[in-house]
This record gives structure tokens, sequence and C-alpha cells, in this order.
């Protein structure tokens, strides 16, 4: 099927998933306590209708050490994808790293195998696309894989800004999307 989404089949936009899009609620086990920012739906529908792909990579070393378990992690998950479908927002692929920090998997951001898996999974312009997240990790990653970075900065720790390459700072995800559309 032929569409909008179509026309930039090869640019993505990497979205973290805690502290990003939802509240960082420590070792979240609970779909209860998932609670999406405001704004984000909004977000990732500006970004869905310039037709980019909407990808969420996370670390989730609670499946690692024991506090939730991967059926939990998809239930909180569908939460995500169905509130934000309630208000036409859509995320494309969701790829987690569900090891301990101590494991030395390459999985785990700032490493960069799910972002490569990402990209054969749907022939991702690595270039062409952009990496939003709220630590320093995160905009490791993104650039390792060569993509514009994004920060959600939520605090005046200026570490992360200092320490790797940022190629915007931004207040909240909307202000991250409408950067990338403006980037574009």
């Amino acid at each position: 099927m032929a569409g909008a989404r179509d026309l930039r089949v090869g640019r993505a936009v990497f979205l973290d998933r805690d502290g990003t899009i939802a509240l960082d609620v420590p070792y979240c086990s609970r779909p209860e306590d998932f609670k999406l920012f405001p704004g984000v739906a909004e977000a990732i529908k500006l970004l869905n209708n310039a037709g980019f792909k909407v990808i969420v990579i996370t670390n989730q070393s609670g499946i690692a050490r024991g506090y939730f378990t991967e059926k939990t992690l998809s239930l909180i998950h569908r939460k995500m994808e169905a509130e934000l479908a309630m208000d036409g927002a859509k995320i494309d692929a969701i790829y987690y790293c569900p090891h301990h920090p101590d494991d030395g998997c390459d999985c785990r951001k700032p490493n960069t195998a799910l972002f490569k898996k990402a990209g054969e999974d749907s022939s991702i312009d690595f270039k062409s696309s952009y990496v939003v997240g709220d630590m320093g990790l995160d905009i490791v990653a993104g650039g390792k894989m060569g993509c514009r970075t994004v920060l959600i900065d939520h605090s005046e720790d200026n570490s992360v800004k200092d320490s790797a390459k940022v190629d915007y700072v931004a207040l909240d995800i909307l202000d991250a999307a409408k950067w990338i559309l403006s980037d574009d």
C-alpha cells in the first residue's frame, strides 16, 4: 500500500523509552505504572505523517534482574502502543535489551546491535536518521550509527551535552520532533 509513510522508508527516528517518551519509573514492572509524557502521541504522529519510521530501542535490565518478565514487558509495550493509537500515532517497531549491564552483550546501549537489527529489518539509512534520548548512552549509540542526535534535557546537568556529540538539546519529545522536521 503506497502512501505518505512510504516516501522515506529508509529514514527513522529511534526513540529511547524511559525518560524520553515515558516517565522513568525504575524497573517499571507493571503496565499501570507506565505513563507516557504529555505530547508524545502528537510528536510521534508528526513523525509518522512526515514519513519517518518510529522505532523504540530500550535497555530493560529489569528482566535479567528478575524484576519482571518478557511477558510483562510485552504487556507494557502493548499499553504504550494502544495509548498512542488512540491519538493516531504509531510505533513501527520496538527492540529491547533484556540483559544485565555486566553481561557484556552487544545489544545494550550504547552498543549498537539493536540499531543494526532494526536497520536490517527495515532498510534504514542511518545517515538520514535520528536518535532521541535522555541519556549519554543514547547519544553515544546514535553517534556510532552515524545518526543525528537529540538529547531530551530534564536537568541542569550539562555533562551529557559536553561529553557526547549532541545535534540538538530538546525540552521534550514534541520539541525534538519539531526540530527533526525543521532539520529535514
